[in-house]
């Protein structure tokens, strides 16, 4: 396998044909992925999952099943307060990392044999609507799996002003050329998230922002965990991966810090919605 450098950031693409701007976007695959999102991004939305969980009191009492999981950690913080939890999802690398965490966590988007529950009290949505080609879709999913008079949470990020990511984000947009490449602020404008629960059958119950720094020891750190996201899988399928992370590294550059680190300041929102009984 070839590897590509980048300054200060190494990453290795697998190696694919040519790609046709016509054609949608194919997922681009390189080994350390799942492990970088589990081991550098997945904890800067820590204050997000805790400020969700302390709002809706979960505890011994609630069953969670978290929709699009990935590596599990914010289905960890919700066991560490009691409650049951599961997870459903489709990637194998992130599924496994979870299961590797003693999470009971399911592939697909539907539950099977090997979760304990068919509905659950809470079905929480963190990361899998930022770029989702059908936002309403998981919605409908998650109210379909929510026991009544239970809770769905949507995620989203904040407007794009009050995030200091937008400019680094915006590489996948550049770089993406005339493929499919989803805009991660697309559901940030007001109302936007509830526009989603009439056809889910689900009622506003609540709102809330919560700051999440994205916090980085070093600049391929900060590469590494972007690139983990799966936002950019569009601009590495058209540009190339090489890239893509030496444009995420001139992006990055206004929030390098004298020693070394990155910090960018992020305001996420969140939608809390019932299943009427």
């Amino acid at each position: 396998m070839a590897s590509a450098r980048t300054t200060g950031t190494t990453v290795r693409p697998t190696g694919a044909r040519p790609h046709d701007p016509h054609d949608p976007p194919r997922a681009i695959a390189w080994p350390t992925r799942a492990r970088d999102w589990a081991e550098i991004q997945e904890r800067m939305l820590v204050p997000l999952y805790e400020a969700v969980y302390s709002r809706l009191e979960v505890g011994p009492a609630t069953s969670v099943l978290g929709l699009g999981c990935r590596s599990g950690l914010a289905l960890l913080l919700a066991a560490g307060r009691g409650a049951q939890v599961s997870g459903l999802e489709p990637q194998d690398e992130l599924r496994e990392l979870a299961r590797g965490r003693r999470l009971r966590v399911g592939a697909g988007a539907r539950p099977t044999t090997a979760l304990p529950h068919s509905a659950y009290s809470l079905v929480t949505v963190f990361e899998q609507l930022p770029g989702s080609a059908d936002p309403a879709r998981v919605v409908a999913e998650a109210a379909r799996l929510t026991l009544p008079g239970g809770h769905v949470v949507l995620a989203a990020w904040g407007p794009p002003e009050r995030c200091e990511s937008a400019s680094v984000l915006d590489v996948a947009r550049r770089m993406a050329g005339r493929t499919t490449a989803r805009d991660p602020f697309e559901l940030s404008p007001p109302g936007a998230l509830e526009d989603l629960l009439a056809g889910a059958g689900l009622h506003p119950a609540g709102s809330g922002r919560v700051s999440c720094p994205f916090a980085y020891p070093d600049l391929d750190s900060a590469v590494r965990g972007l690139l983990s996201t799966g936002l950019y899988e569009a601009a590495a399928e058209f540009s190339g991966l090489p890239l893509v992370a030496k444009e995420l590294e001139e992006a990055l550059a206004p929030y390098l810090r004298p020693d070394g680190s990155v910090r960018m300041e992020n305001l996420f929102r969140y939608l809390v919605a019932e299943q009427p009984r």
